[in-house]
């Protein structure tokens, strides 16, 4: 029995180590946006890969952003920044250059030249595949699948990350490495080619250990007083084994008397399980979510009688959306985690690289709901205003609280964030909405005797490339250097070219190229009402790729067609069947910075309600293939497998309810790209879409064998061209592909289709590619025809 005594000395000290805590807390970040104000490193990385920009000039304006980004985070207030976190491509396919993890195709590449192996395997070339790309956990930012095998052969090379390093210590800064840790890298990994499928690369982690002891040697002794390992795999269910990797792992790298301190920082999530792991390693201190299902760290912290002796840095400000922060309920998580750590910290939830770098930059967006917007700069004077309120306690940032009361409640109040029609529209939607009519048998038969299509039916995923002539048509409009009716008219050229050339390569299902649209969610956004959109609100994707999320800021709906104009014009060109191109409601919130103030069941609902009627617009009006596409449906899947089936329950349903009001012979597709798609075949199964297109060509038609493994009765089109690489299939090449994918769908359901939309490749690969596409399709089609007979 515990005396009073001992009670109160309890109750001081942890009173005592509150204090200092409080006193000492600092303000940081994870990461931050590496593009620059004007996509200066896009503009640099490709003008590179064309030839018109050298190494030096690449390396000096990545430089200069880099410098740039440290001098704002230190003069906003953060007492230190992150290193490392920058990257010409991909932060993972950095940690693969970082560990010596090269595949062999690539191998003679890098050692050629460094800077174009790394481009190597990222893009490919014409005779060398890249690596695979995948979803990063469950956002829209794209990594490079790392590749390993029982021979690999991890090297050090902390090259890049010393030189980092060292350029912000040269400016007088606290800077902190950022690297991926050794578990999570291991758990994102994927078999190389040739290795069995079985193969588990957690298995090297004891050949991988010693090569980051050597890299936190080098950081150590190039001035790191921090290293901090990303270990946000953690944050998933994880088996008794994976968590007894990370336990060892941890054991080991903090045993180690040659390295810094070490910051093991997971995100996205709840850590569960392995917080008690994390919570006992030999580390110097943990970061942690405290945002959305990471808010129960804060339980778990408290059950593992916290971190005593450690760092804790409190993720409070939300890294993955855009609305503002409540200052006064983040100051409360943080006042309670005052007695559970030595010292604590304010930051992000992770980095920073998930949202647009300045809202200020905005100038077309209403000053009354700019004041709800929090991008990358704003969300990092939010980190050092509650630190300083930590520190110094409430009164030295009261202007800033009550300013941020005011613009809460501003949100809450707006007529913008509720409109009683579609409220109630929404909530009349009965079971049967999200139901087609006739099941899919009944419907294949309709269809197909509707449609009169091949064996193997060619077609694209909706998009065609994206030329320089029709990007500066839309800034000429915006600038009004040509009127509406002269755009429109290039429009139609671009549409016209598109059909023709389909026509005469022999696809047989069109699309009209989607020459108007700046944004497969953009374009959509733009036109319902609810939406805001950005000028300047770039996020990086994949590479170079970068997106402006639109804002999903209040009730939707749809006021007129947005789409059935120019699919009904494509259609007047041809005989051939032109599908209509929508992206689907779960995608629709995914890459958006959705609303944070109802559940996202209910945004999808009134999401799918506004494309419900844009698909009955365009059936009316003569089109008979309609493509929903959903390619964040996996992306969106929680993390955590016990919130999957209420997640999925309303995904699934609010895409039949956006499809479902068609006819038994009106075809409806879906798309899907770059995701891990085994666990959700069920899912896409409960869709109920006639014809689903998939990503399937890096993977070597795996997604193919899922399918097939699950009894997938409908029709699909794995992919047989990688569009995320500049290379051109040969008709054998997707011929090959082809035949592996009948090896799982059977001829009379498989589609031939591209991975994904082609906005991104030139016409000439384009061209060169859909050629051999269909020739590989006739070739295939003689082959079954042969076999027949």
């Amino acid at each position: 029995m515990t005396s009073g005594n001992e009670t109160s000395s309890t109750e001081a000290s942890r009173t005592e180590t509150s204090r200092t805590a409080a006193a000492t807390a600092r303000a940081t970040v994870y990461g931050y946006p590496r593009q620059g104000r004007n996509r200066e490193l896009k503009k640099a990385v490709e003008g590179y890969w064309k030839g018109r920009v050298d190494a030096g000039t690449l390396r000096a304006t990545s430089a200069e952003l880099r410098r740039s980004n440290w001098q704002e985070l230190a003069s906003a207030g953060l007492t230190e920044v992150p290193t490392g976190d920058f990257s010409f491509y991909d932060h993972v396919l950095d940690t693969s250059v970082m560990v010596g993890a090269i595949p062999e195709r690539h191998r003679a590449a890098v050692d050629a030249d460094a800077l174009d192996g790394y481009f190597a395997m990222a893009r490919g070339t014409q005779d060398v595949a890249p690596l695979e790309m995948t979803k990063w956990f469950d956002t829209n930012y794209h990594y490079l699948v790392p590749e390993l095998g029982p021979g690999t052969v991890f090297t050090a090379d902390a090259t890049k990350q010393v030189a980092e390093l060292k350029e912000a210590l040269a400016l007088g800064l606290t800077a902190r490495p950022v690297l991926v840790g050794p578990v999570t890298y291991l758990l994102l990994s994927k078999p190389a080619p040739g290795v069995a499928a079985g193969f588990d690369p957690l298995t090297l982690l004891d050949r991988l250990l010693p090569v980051y002891a050597e890299v936190l040697a080098d950081l150590r002794a190039a001035g790191a007083e921090w290293v901090q390992l990303d270990e946000p795999a953690l944050v998933q269910d994880r088996t008794p084994a994976e968590l007894n990797a990370a336990e060892r792992a941890y054991r080991d790298l903090g045993a180690l008397t040659d390295r810094p301190q070490l910051l093991v920082a997971s995100y996205f999530d709840r850590l569960g399980e392995a917080l008690p792991v994390l919570a006992k390693a030999p580390v110097e201190g943990l970061a942690l979510d405290f945002t959305g299902a990471g808010a129960l760290n804060l339980d778990g912290l408290a059950a593992v009688g916290g971190l005593p002796g450690k760092r804790l840095v409190a993720g409070v400000v939300n890294g993955r959306n855009i609305w503002i922060n409540d200052l006064e309920k983040s100051l409360a998580t943080l006042g309670t985690l005052l007695g559970l750590a030595d010292r604590v910290d304010v930051a992000a939830s992770c980095s920073l690289l998930h949202v647009p770098l300045d809202a200020g930059l905005e100038r077309d967006i209403d000053p009354q709901v700019l004041r709800w917007l929090a991008f990358a700069k704003e969300k990092t004077g939010e980190i050092v205003t509650l630190a300083k309120g930590l520190a110094l306690g409430t009164g030295a940032i009261a202007a800033e609280l009550a300013a941020n009361r005011a613009d809460l409640a501003s949100r809450t109040h707006s007529a913008l964030t509720h409109d009683p029609a579609v409220r109630a529209r929404a909530a009349a939607v009965t079971e049967g909405d999200a139901r087609r009519s006739q099941p899919y048998p009944e419907r294949a038969v309709a269809q197909r005797a509707h449609l009169g299509l091949p064996q193997l039916p060619t077609t694209t995923i909706g998009s065609f490339p994206q030329t320089g002539e029709l990007r500066t048509a839309r800034a000429d409009l915006r600038a009004g250097r040509i009127d509406t009716a002269g755009y429109e008219e290039r429009i139609r050229s671009e549409i016209r070219e598109v059909v023709s050339f389909q026509e005469k390569t022999g696809i047989d299902v069109l699309v009209h190229g989607e020459a108007e649209r700046n944004d497969m969610v953009q374009y959509f956004a733009e036109q319902l009402s609810g939406y805001l959109a950005t000028r300047h609100g770039w996020v990086q994707s994949y590479g170079t790729r970068y997106v402006r999320p639109p804002v999903l800021a209040g009730d939707i709906s749809r006021p007129e067609p947005m789409t059935v104009r120019w699919t009904s014009y494509a259609q007047s060109l041809s005989d051939r069947p032109v599908k209509g191109m929508l992206t689907g409601p779960v995608t629709m919130l995914a890459w958006s910075f959705v609303r944070d103030d109802q559940p996202l069941a209910d945004t999808a609902r009134q999401v799918a309600l506004a494309l419900r009627d844009e698909v009955d617009g365009l059936e009316a009006n003569g089109t008979s293939v309609i493509q929903v596409d959903e390619p964040a449906l996996r992306e969106t899947l929680p993390l955590r497998a016990a919130d999957h089936p209420e997640y999925l329950a309303w995904a699934t349903e609010a895409f039949r309810l956006s499809t479902s009001g068609v006819r038994p012979d009106t075809q409806i597709h879906t798309h899907m790209c770059y995701a891990e798609f085994g666990d959700i075949v069920q899912a896409i199964d409960d869709l109920d879409a006639d014809v689903i297109s998939l990503e399937a060509a890096r993977s070597h038609m795996q997604v193919a064998r899922e399918l097939a493994a699950h009894g997938y009765p409908r029709e699909a089109g794995p992919g047989v061209y990688d569009i995320h690489s500049p290379r051109v299939p040969s008709s054998e090449e997707a011929a090959a592909l082809l035949r592996k994918g009948l090896e799982a769908i059977p001829a009379e359901r498989l589609w031939v289709n591209p991975d994904c939309g082609l906005k991104t490749r030139g016409w000439p690969e384009t061209r060169a590619s859909l050629e051999n596409l269909v020739a590989a399709a006739r070739t295939v089609r003689g082959e079954l025809g042969s076999s027949a007979s």
